[in-house]
């Protein structure tokens, strides 16, 4: 019997938040800091909710 695929995460870390963009860390602080990205606290955890990476790279898209 397989196991059911893992769910997508709904929130990550900074770091993994970052690279999953292409961005240095001080680069998704800046965007962070702007509003552009949205994070929640977990405790002293600071997390980046996915969502908002999808919905800023939709926003940075060039039409075509």
């Amino acid at each position: 019997m397989t196991s059911p695929p893992s769910p997508d995460p709904i929130c990550v870390k900074v770091t993994d938040a970052a690279r999953m963009i292409g961005v240095g860390r001080t680069k998704l602080y800046e965007l962070i800091a702007s509003g552009e990205i949205e994070v929640i606290k977990l405790g002293k955890s600071t997390r980046v909710t996915t969502s908002s990476l999808h919905e800023l790279v939709r926003r940075q898209r060039v039409p075509k």
